[in-house]
């Protein structure tokens, strides 16, 4: 009997991922290829040929779910609010279901995130997840029962372009943010907006990981900025805990390696949501940086007939 595949695309910035889940949610195929940036039809093409040779390799179709860095409009159906803007107002969902000859689901690529992993990741089994991108740019997904939360707009989990909760006076009005505003959570904790503030408060330039791996050897400057990016990101995650009340917080990206996190922020947490016992997990992605495209494949329920 012919497998049966669920197809996941996981379209970023830089790269165009492909894997391919059985019936029991193994990956058995995974590809990449470079994201044609600012290049819109090539982008259409780059995708619709990873599909095509994915099941050329594994001798049937599949169903195709894709994740994106935006989301699709409701009043228009092309896509809106992409940090990688040359999707923005695009037909896209349209132009691959063209190209690929079927049916495409779309959903913003954190909401695959936290789709992965209320499937059988670190939130299998929790009712309510919610799924945080800590990386190149913030972004959030909602899980309920195992399916994506898009919401009347199609915005539900867009934390990273709220702003920052209770900022302090040397926090106002915040950084300019690409989507246009300032202050907007992405621009206080995303990996540029750490080491943005790195540079600010100390003169000297360092990316993310190193000044992580400076502030667990214990240098000052580094304890420092990380000591103030771990008390925005409990500010950032208290407001979503007090209006959703998730069972789980999942945290994905490059700063969720961050061990110091898992470690320190739940004491931080516990003062600022408005309840007397905190009960929501926080917990690392299972799945790493796998969890986006499995998350698109997971889209699809049903794995397809031949």
């Amino acid at each position: 009997m012919t497998p049966r595949w669920r197809l996941g695309v996981d379209l970023g910035g830089t790269k165009i991922e492909i894997a391919a889940l059985d019936r029991d949610g193994t990956i058995r195929l995974r590809r990449r290829t470079p994201t044609p940036r600012d290049d819109y039809p090539s982008t259409v093409a780059a995708i619709a040929a990873l599909v095509g040779a994915a099941e050329h390799e594994l001798g049937g179709r599949g169903t195709v779910g894709v994740g994106i860095p935006g989301t699709l409009s409701a009043l228009t159906g092309r896509v809106k609010n992409a940090n990688s803007t040359w999707l923005n107002h695009r037909p896209l969902r349209e132009d691959l279901q063209a190209a690929l000859g079927r049916e495409v689901r779309i959903q913003n690529d954190a909401n695959c995130l936290a789709v992965s992993e209320a499937a059988d990741g670190a939130g299998a089994g929790a009712d309510v997840v919610f799924a945080a991108i800590l990386g190149t740019g913030v972004g959030a997904g909602i899980a309920v029962h195992g399916r994506p939360l898009s919401g009347a707009n199609g915005i539900a989990g867009e934390w990273g372009h709220v702003p920052l909760p209770a900022p302090r006076d040397d926090e106002r009005p915040g950084p300019r943010c690409w989507c246009g505003r300032t202050g907007c959570i992405e621009t206080w904790l995303s990996g540029p907006a750490l080491a943005t503030d790195h540079l600010r408060a100390s003169g000297e330039p360092l990316d993310a990981a190193a000044l992580a791996a400076r502030a667990a050897a214990g240098e000052p400057a580094a304890l420092a900025s990380l000591e103030r990016w771990l008390g925005r990101l409990a500010r950032g995650l208290a407001m979503v805990i007090d209006v959703l009340d998730p069972d789980v917080v999942v945290l994905g990206g490059g700063l969720s390696n961050i061990e110091t996190v898992y470690a320190s922020l739940p004491a931080r947490l516990r003062p600022l949501v408005f309840s007397d016992d905190l009960r929501t997990r926080l917990v690392r992605s299972a799945h790493g940086d796998s969890s986006g495209v499995r998350g698109a494949a997971w889209l699809w329920g049903e794995a397809p007939s031949d």
